[in-house]
């Protein structure tokens, strides 16, 4: 069947055709590098779409083929599995190629998560493009992704930093880089370093900045804590470290514009069409605010304004 004979949901989007109950179903993915994401915890969150090119394709390339070998057993795939990782990757690397380019179709994925944030797979990507060979994204569980949406922080710009460095004075040195970005930053950490991590965050970037730590995603134990810099700081210096992996979300700088006179004068005008929590809201997307600050700020001035009417 050709991508174009595919069936089609309402919205018009492809869709496997599952229609005679065969599973997987009977559209062949094409030729190439396919680029697939597996669950970050929860098994369940594995994709149709995924499963078919696993069951289809001639060959995985995975992180670790225990790891992924478990998941393959529990969906009765029994694709032929290799390792392609850091270590080997150099000499794997012109193997998995040859392969492509006499049209094996090959299937990437990471120990969990997509492949290539963070993990393995950029010059596998790089020098299959380089060569003409078709690479097919399945997008999918991303911690990142899931970080992001659960941190109640603005996500129109966001800047992914991966690790930072295990030593203080090093991880330190590359805050100070990061410090102005104009956007919401994301980190994963080690559960182990947390509390010393987010006191050097605090330390660089500024207490007050808005953050949330979100740990074991998609797991039993699925935890987000949200807060200031020094608020989680304080929290983890206390508590010790979690269980778990860990991702960090912090909210943009507050730009110097946005001084306490830039932020009155921006919630005065959406109070005049706007209830207090709509306002806040607004406001803090616009400024980079945090929004406990701004909300209570706007609080005040509803107050103000009240008695000066009177």
């Amino acid at each position: 069947m050709t991508t174009s004979d595919a069936p089609k949901t309402s919205s018009g989007l492809d869709e496997p055709d599952h229609s005679a109950g065969t599973y997987p179903s009977q559209q062949k993915p094409g030729p190439g590098l396919h680029i697939v994401a597996t669950p970050i915890g929860n098994a369940s969150d594995i994709t149709l779409r995924a499963l078919d090119v696993l069951h289809q394709v001639e060959l995985i390339a995975c992180e670790d083929t225990r790891v992924t070998g478990k998941l393959l057993a529990r969906h009765g795939v029994k694709t032929p599995t290799t390792a392609y990782h850091d270590h080997n990757a150099a000499k794997v690397r012109p193997a998995l190629l040859a392969k492509l380019a006499a049209g094996v179709r090959i299937a990437l994925v990471s120990d969990a998560g997509t492949p290539l944030i963070n993990d393995p797979g950029y010059r596998l990507v790089r020098d299959a493009v380089e060569a003409g060979i078709p690479v097919t994204a399945l997008p999918g569980p991303s911690s990142v992704m899931a970080a992001l949406c659960l941190a109640g922080l603005p996500t129109d710009r966001f800047f992914f930093a991966g690790f930072l460095p295990p030593k203080s004075g090093q991880r330190r040195n590359e805050l100070k880089t990061l410090a102005a970005i104009p956007a919401t930053l994301v980190f994963l950490e080690s559960a182990q370093r947390l509390p010393e991590a987010l006191e050097d965050l605090a330390a660089v970037l500024g207490g007050t900045r808005p953050a949330a730590m979100a740990r074991e995603l998609t797991k039993l134990y699925e935890e987000v804590r949200r807060g200031s810099l020094d608020e989680l700081a304080a929290h983890y210096a206390k508590a010790g470290p979690p269980k778990g992996e860990v991702v960090l979300v912090v909210g943009a700088p507050v730009e110097a514009a946005a001084s306490e006179d830039a932020i009155d004068t921006a919630l005065r005008a959406a109070l005049a069409g706007m209830t207090v929590r709509e306002a806040a809201d607004a406001v803090a997307a616009a400024t980079g605010a945090p929004r406990r600050q701004v909300y209570t700020r706007a609080l005040a001035l509803r107050a103000l304004d009240s008695d000066g009417a009177r």
